[in-house]
């Protein structure tokens, strides 16, 4: 058996666990521990930004929900939610993580990225809880 061959058969690591050196042993910190301590270094690219895009869907969730039991509606309701979670998003990358945008393709890429995904998510859990509390 070749040694290409064995590499690919070694089990793959865990995704959502990383090895930190901790004096002389070792210690795994999962994406989420990594995603809420500030200024945490990320190897991984695509690690960081799924973090952001279940962020966005944290706050999709969390925003429908407040303007279905709110009676929010129209175009108010979306553009403060446009605000809050591209603003809440740009703050955490740029003030809480202080990464460098242009490795991510730059601030805009990051604002957009899992947007249209969490506008949907929000859009449906505001009219199901909407309707669901004030039908008349």
């Amino acid at each position: 058996m070749s040694g290409a061959r064995r590499k690919e058969e070694s089990p793959p690591s865990h995704p959502q666990q990383h090895l930190v050196a901790n004096g002389g042993g070792a210690l795994r910190v999962s994406v989420w521990g990594k995603a809420l301590r500030s200024d945490s270094a990320w190897e991984d690219k695509d690690e960081f930004l799924d973090v952001i895009y279940w962020f966005r869907q944290i706050i999709a969730v969390i925003l429908g929900v407040i303007w279905g039991v709110v009676p929010l509606k129209g175009f108010v309701g979306i553009a403060i939610f446009c605000l809050i979670n591209a603003g809440v998003l740009y703050l955490y990358f740029s003030s809480f993580q202080q990464i460098d945008e242009e490795e991510y393709g730059g601030t805009w890429e990051l604002t957009k990225e899992g947007f249209m995904t969490s506008f949907a998510l929000f859009l449906v859990v505001w009219i199901i809880f909407y309707t669901a509390i004030h039908y008349d």
